[in-house]
């Protein structure tokens, strides 16, 4: 084992940090109108590329190296998660204002940020008090290495309270505890974080604590506070400590976007320098010397717009030396074999290999209800089957494929990994990925992620770049276990599988007849493991039930149920059961994210 990997292995699981991936920084002139501000000279930040032992023994989720070059993140800005349902937000919030953002573990070693100098860090909110007992605090050394890396520190809700116990200050239960809508007032004539004249001035924001700072540490200065007296947002410029008690991130504190712009420009000191085709550049040439020369790699599509992104970004790279295989594991919605294959013959002009393993895929899933087991069988099953196209690969051109290409995201790895201060191992997340944590250990084929980084709708503007058709970048999103988490419980029992897609089908072309696809982020059908009573044709039924879930999002990370006209739900519910034989109930699923997640498991 070289030293390389055994450093990579001792990295904790669940630190978020990059594999295949690098950005390279340059002029950024059409996020001047959103910024207001300049940019700096070309510069480079890359990522380490894991070895294959260590991707896959620790699997595609957890820790690779961050960047360590010397000077790496002139204009990088780490967001450090204390569990916050709101964390993913200020990473979004941070590249919406064109400056690379990265989220981490907030209790991750110090040694994983080893040779990061970022300009600013962001200590996230969390679901703990400070005083409960294991609750997640940054690494000894952490403000050290801030200091010496002349980063600003800005501490939000719970990253604001850790900052200030830390520091020797004070926090406390709060007499009243301040959750929702809450003004705050400006208390002082200058600040850092709110300007020049603004004091006495009110803005409405998002408070979620119970706790609240009672006294701060020495040379801190109070800069504003909520109407019911708390300290809502305190300064130490000469040590660059910030903190707001509320969330800037969200779109409850509507000057919250200002506040960040501020903080990151006029107090950091940041240039607004990244972009995607500034990713795609340094992604495609990091591809090209990851892969030697006469090395040829496997692409799993699925269909759906991130492995066709993937697959059409690493094809530009290497040319012909990608093998594109698309998987038809059972599990599939409505025709959706013949209609991707046309899709990549006749716009995507990508040689792609469709191989029929339905067979392979439902006899292992037989009799298997929970749907983890689904996901870890699933993911199982399709290195299976790419380790079998790679020796069939082998055999034709006379060399066996050494990577395998996935389109895996960034809510992905952040869904794949435990909260901080959860005590949950790996094992424990909100679910398994197939393509993160659903991986055999055994693995042959060494990982390459491009976009793991990256949420879905910056997916999309680089399948934009590379010229993927517009009707592809739209599509909504699918699983990649497919119906296997949409069928709830044992997927092979009876004809569930069937009437889902027929029932998968009529709801969505119904979405696309109205006009509505565009506007839906994902929209689906599930099949329930009950029965109900109903009366159809005047006889008594004691069929399926199935539900309809259709949502909004930016992200995928955070969701709210699409609000349909009640004569388009009337005529959607009256052509399933009128042609779906099986079906006696409809449901709909009015649950937003969270509590819920998107797909039912």
């Amino acid at each position: 084992m070289d030293a390389a990997v055994a450093r990579a292995l001792e990295r904790p699981r669940d630190v978020l940090q990059p594999t295949a991936f690098a950005i390279r920084r340059t002029h950024l002139s059409e996020t001047k109108e959103l910024t207001g501000h300049s940019y700096s000279k070309p510069q480079t930040l890359k990522t380490l590329i894991p070895s294959a032992a260590a991707t896959a023994a620790m699997g595609s989720a957890s820790a690779s190296s961050l960047p360590t070059s010397a000077g790496a993140g002139e204009n990088l800005v780490l967001i450090l998660d204390f569990g916050s349902q709101y964390t993913h937000l200020i990473t979004r919030r941070v590249r919406q204002l064109g400056v690379l953002s990265l989220c981490v573990s907030g209790t991750a070693p110090l040694s994983s940020l080893a040779g990061l100098r970022p300009r600013a860090v962001v200590l996230s909110g969390g679901p703990h008090s400070v005083h409960a007992p294991g609750a997640p605090s940054f690494p000894e050394g952490f403000l050290d290495f801030t200091a010496d890396a002349g980063a600003h520190v800005l501490g939000v809700c719970y990253g604001m309270q850790l900052l200030v116990q830390s520091l020797g200050g004070a926090v406390e239960a709060g007499e009243r505890q301040e959750y929702g809508d809450m003004e705050v007032e400006v208390t002082t004539r200058s600040s850092a974080l709110y300007g020049e004249g603004e004091v006495g001035k009110r803005q409405t924001v998002w408070m979620s604590h119970g706790d609240e700072v009672v006294r701060l540490p020495e040379g801190f200065k109070v800069v504003s506070r909520s109407v019911q007296g708390a300290i809502a947002a305190i300064e130490h410029q000469e040590k660059r400590y910030y903190g707001l008690q509320y969330h800037p991130e969200v779109t409850h504190s509507p000057q919250g976007i200002e506040t960040l712009r501020r903080f990151l420009f006029d107090v950091c000191g940041i240039k607004a320098d990244w972009k995607m085709q500034d990713v795609l550049d340094e992604e495609i040439k990091t591809i090209q010397s990851m892969v030697r020369s006469d090395e040829h790699v496997i692409c799993a599509l699925s269909g759906g717009v991130d492995s066709t992104v993937a697959a059409t970004l690493v094809h530009n790279a290497i040319g012909d030396r990608l093998h594109c295989v698309f998987v038809d594991n059972g599990l599939l919605r409505y025709k959706e074999k013949e209609r991707v294959m046309s899709t990549f013959d006749s716009d995507l002009h990508l040689p792609v290999t469709c191989i029929d393993a339905s067979e392979q895929f439902l006899s292992q899933l037989k009799g298997v209800k929970d749907p983890e087991m689904k996901r870890k069988i699933i993911g199982k099953e399709f290195i299976a089957v790419f380790d079998e196209f790679a020796q069939m690969l082998e055999q034709k051109i006379g060399k066996r494929p050494e990577y395998l290409v996935q389109g895996t995201l960034y809510p992905d790895v952040i869904e794949s990994c435990p909260p901080p201060g959860s005590g949950r191992t790996h094992s424990h997340t909100i679910k398994s990925h197939h393509n993160v944590g659903g991986l055999p250990e055994d693995m042959k084929l060494k990982l390459i992620e491009p976009l793991k980084l990256l949420f879905k709708d910056e997916v999309r503007k680089l399948g934009s770049i590379l010229n993927v058709p517009e009707s592809f970048l739209k599509r909504h999103p699918f699983p990649g276990p497919g119906l296997a988490v949409r069928v709830l419980g044992d997927v092979t029992e009876g004809n569930a599988l069937e009437v889902l897609r027929q029932v998968d089908e009529i709801f969505v072309q119904a979405i696309k007849d109205a006009g509505l696809y565009d506007t839906i982020w994902q929209a689906f059908a599930v099949f329930l493991p009950v029965q109900t009573v109903g009366v159809q044709g005047d006889q008594r039924t004691h069929s399926h039930a199935v539900t309809l879930r259709a949502i909004t999002s930016e992200d995928g990370m955070t969701a709210d149920w699409y609000y349909f006209e009640r004569q388009f739900l009337v005529d959607v519910v009256k052509k399933i059961c009128n042609n779906v034989r099986g079906v006696n109930r409809v449901c709909q699923d009015i649950t937003s994210k969270p509590p819920a997640t998107v797909e039912w498991e």
